[in-house]
């Protein structure tokens, strides 16, 4: 499964569109939590498991990836070091509890609201300021 969604014209300029891989193997945690990301004025592909990141990210590049709750524990090992070996500029997000290793910019607790996790993004995102 792959979708896209485009930016909503509600959005306002000062907001920035992240271009996001979203990637869960339960396809309706995926769907839902996409759609989510789309309202917040994101630019969404979805993936299903390792084979279908492989294949997105064969086909573009993505700001951030977000490798969720229902992958593998392995697949959440595995895919940081694919992405970064893709796409060498990519933030990777793990939705998982634990710790992460050094492909990974940052880790959510799954368990947290969509909304903190929207946060959590566009703090991975920003800019780092000029000094």
């Amino acid at each position: 499964m792959s979708a896209t969604a485009q930016k909503p014209a509600h959005q306002s300029a000062s907001q920035s569109t992240i271009k996001i891989l979203y990637s869960e193997s339960d396809e309706a945690t995926v769907t839902a939590q996409a759609a989510e990301m789309t309202k917040a004025g994101h630019h969404v592909t979805t993936a299903l498991n390792r084979q279908g990141v492989q294949e997105a990210l064969c086909r573009d590049a993505f700001d951030l990836v977000i490798l969720g709750a229902t992958l593998s524990k392995d697949d959440r090992h595995h895919l940081p070091y694919m992405v970064k070996k893709a796409h060498e500029g990519t933030k990777v997000l793990v939705m998982h509890a634990g710790t992460h290793h050094h492909e990974v910019d940052a880790v959510v607790d799954p368990n947290i609201s969509l909304h903190r996790i929207l946060e959590r993004i566009a703090a991975l995102i920003q800019p780092a300021p000029v000094r």
